[in-house]
């Protein structure tokens, strides 16, 4: 097959080569007028990379027509590329105007190394040519081997037509070294994506990895660095611009690569159709997008002189929270250290509108967005199409994955749960379980860690919310969504209430859905008229207020457990059907109840038998636990 397309590919050149060299050229520019319309993924690129570079300064139109001019001029220049190599020196010079080459030619005089710093603008196929231009310069290109060994040797031939040693990028290094130190020239291409070893720096405003070779090899040989492009100015002909050059880049080398970035984005204003825009030069790194990891990006993130990472355009993160309030809650230190992975990301959060107010607390959460009761997938897609890179996908739902999966943004991380692997972009395998058990939120942090985020930030953050009133005052909540077996006694509730306000003089905040009211209501005429029925009466954010005046939570395991948690209220927590190392309240200052038996944890939502874990805790060390929280 290799042999087949090679013997096609030389046809195609011959034929090519036979046609004056204009007439080619415009051949070129007319198949690029139909590729705009027939290459809709390729033309979809390329209006994607235009916003990203153009989008605050020009028009939706004003793309569309860059667009359409870039595939005229990237067709028709490379259709010419074969008759270049046929073309004798004086021929390609009198097609070729040289800008400033007066630069080239005084460090060349001088026996000064150089790295021409290049980059996939106009006919960029000239650099290997154009250095006949200046007769007795030693050139070495770096060149990485094509696919196609046939033709790997054809375009080998072809660029060295004019003098040009090709080197691969493993002996690169070393070979252009050599080169720069006996007066020659190394030439290297800048604007491609660098992958896990580039240097994070910004190009248009948005961090790209970019080569740091330019500026290796100028910091090894002592070469000065040459900053160079090419222009189409008319059918087959063209202008090479050489820039001023920089001196050797000595040990700042990430920092000269960042100014390298600055250059180039200077050169493609002037001709911004001829950029070569179908190349994904922001790509999203693959698996770990949020930079976070020091050890897989050594040479990490640099930002020029005199720019903030607030200068920088948005790396946009949706994260899909789960459902239940503690759960969500639970996932709280794995969102923190996501928004610490990169200094560009904004971070939203799509929720359930019950949750809203618990996610807008969250310092590191730039934007929440709701999905109202009863909207549907298509119309949550559509509320999301188009504004994000990314989306992280907490619950292990089918819907979730969907919404994220219909909005079309292109990376889609989350478990492979339930079957939904088809609509996930980057899988996550469930570890093997090996040792004791781990608290859910390790199941969020190991999503968040494989993302690449920074997990030194992965804790739960203590808000400071926390404003214990006087006179005194003692949150319970006895009620839990998830059904009666995670219940304690609500008898012994009042009992427990009861007896700690004989012994301290406080008010009782009964906390609860409309679901508890009843029973909310039982406990506070058992109370006294010491306790208030907050049951079914508060939104979210008075909850929050509600339980920010407590000293203490006296609970199940519930949501409202993880909250208080969150806002620094220290909780009593009694379980029996669950298992606190699994779901307990995260931070310090609380205390679980919990009285082992031998069927438990169950995680039944109703106990079939005689509730005897539950039946296990008795009233008397329930209240010297809360005494205890009081400093009584």
């Amino acid at each position: 097959m290799d042999r087949l397309v090679y013997w096609i590919y030389r046809a195609a050149v011959w034929l090519l080569s036979r046609l004056p060299i204009e007439t080619v050229f415009r051949l070129g520019e007319g198949a690029g007028r139909l590729g705009w319309y027939l290459a809709r993924g390729t033309r979809g690129m390329v209006l994607a990379n235009l916003r990203i570079a153009f989008g605050q300064e020009k028009s939706v139109g004003e793309l569309r027509i860059l667009g359409r001019q870039h595939f005229r001029n990237l067709l028709g220049n490379l259709f010419v590329v074969p008759a270049l190599a046929q073309l004798s020196r004086e021929e390609l010079l009198e097609r070729v105007t040289l800008v400033n080459d007066s630069a080239v030619r005084d460090l060349q005089t001088n026996g000064q190394g150089m790295i021409w710093v290049s980059n996939h603008m106009g006919n960029w196929e000239l650099m290997a040519q154009i250095v006949c231009a200046f007769e007795g310069l030693e050139v070495t290109a770096v060149y990485q081997r094509l696919g196609n060994p046939f033709i790997d040797q054809h375009v080998r031939e072809t660029r060295a037509h004019f003098g040009v040693r090709l080197v691969e990028r493993k002996e690169a290094f070393t070979e252009a070294v050599a080169t720069i130190r006996r007066g020659g020239m190394a030439g290297v291409l800048i604007d491609q994506h660098a992958g896990d070893g580039g240097v994070w720096t910004p190009f248009f405003g948005r961090l790209a990895s970019t080569t740091p070779l330019p500026a290796l090899l100028s910091g090894r040989s002592g070469g000065a660095l040459v900053p160079v492009s090419v222009q189409t100015t008319g059918a087959a002909r063209w202008t090479v611009i050489f820039e001023k050059p920089l001196p050797p880049a000595g040990r700042d080398t990430d920092g000269v690569t960042a100014r390298l970035n600055r250059i180039l984005e200077s050169q493609i204003r002037q001709r911004p159709h001829e950029w070569f825009w179908v190349h994904n030069r922001w790509k999203t790194p693959d698996p770990e997008f949020l930079l976070g990891n020091a050890k897989r990006y050594k040479r990490g993130i640099v930002l020029p002189e005199g720019m903030a990472a607030s200068d920088l355009q948005p790396f946009r993160l949706l994260v899909r929270s789960s459902n239940w309030l503690g759960d969500a809650i639970m996932s709280v230190p794995a969102v923190r250290a996501m928004k610490h992975g990169r200094p560009d990301l904004h971070l939203s959060v799509l929720c359930q509108a019950k949750l809203v107010d618990v996610w807008k607390i969250i310092p590191e959460v730039d934007e929440v967005l709701s999905i109202k009761p009863r909207q549907g997938v298509f119309s949550v897609a559509k509320m999301l199409r188009g504004r994000f890179d990314a989306g992280v996908i907490l619950p292990n739902s089918m819907r979730s994955a969907l919404e994220m999966r219909l909005s079309g943004i292109s990376r889609r991380v989350g478990y492979d749960r339930q079957g939904r692997r088809f609509l996930l972009d980057q899988i996550i395998k469930d570890p093997k379980k090996v040792g004791p058990p781990e608290h859910q939120n390790h199941h969020y942090l190991l999503l968040a860690q494989i993302i690449g985020a920074d997990m030194r930030f992965a804790t739960f953050p203590v808000l400071s919310r926390h404003k214990p009133s006087a006179p005194l005052r003692l949150g319970l909540c006895p009620g839990a969504e998830y059904g009666p077996a995670k219940r304690w006694l609500p008898e012994r509730f009042a009992a427990a209430a009861q007896a700690v306000a004989q012994r301290r003089h406080c008010e009782w905040f009964i906390f609860g859905t409309a679901s508890d009211h009843a029973l909310a209501e039982q406990i506070a005429t058992q109370i006294g008229p010491g306790a208030k029925n907050l049951a079914g009466k508060t939104t979210l954010a008075e909850l929050i207020d509600a339980l920010a005046q407590c000293s203490v939570l006296l609970t199940n395991d519930t949501g409202t457990m993880h909250l208080a948690a969150l806002l620094g209220v220290p909780t009593i927590s009694i379980f029996g059907s669950t298992e606190p190392i699994l779901t307990g309240p995260m931070g310090a200052g609380h205390r679980v109840i919990r009285h082992q038996v031998e069927c438990s944890p169950c995680f039944l939502r109703e106990c079939p038998i005689d509730f005897r874990c539950m039946n296990a805790v008795p009233v008397d060390e329930v209240v010297e636990a809360v005494l205890k929280s009081i400093g009584s």
